[in-house]
């Protein structure tokens, strides 16, 4: 299992991110959260396979139809991951 850390910036905000995130990450069997920053950033937290983070990361880099990600910044994340996915 590893875990990451995602900032997405761009329009990200009320388009349905977090929840398509979220949708997603389930999909992919990952843990973890999606937050608003007060930045208007995103920032997602996700935990599991290597493989299935490399295929959320290709996702977060499009986000859902209305989004417009101008930059996904990834680092890895050693702090705690709630199980299953939630938006906050």
């Amino acid at each position: 299992m590893a875990a990451a850390r995602f900032l997405i910036a761009g329009k990200v905000q009320g388009v349905f991110f977090r929840a398509s995130t979220c949708e997603r990450a389930l999909g992919l069997g990952l843990s973890g959260r999606a937050s608003n920053l007060p930045d208007g950033r995103v920032e997602v937290v996700a935990k599991g396979g290597a493989a299935a983070l490399d295929v959320l990361e290709a996702w977060l880099h499009q986000g859902p139809p209305a989004a417009r990600v101008e930059r996904v910044e990834r680092s890895a994340w050693d702090g705690p991951v709630n199980e299953g996915f939630v938006t906050g």
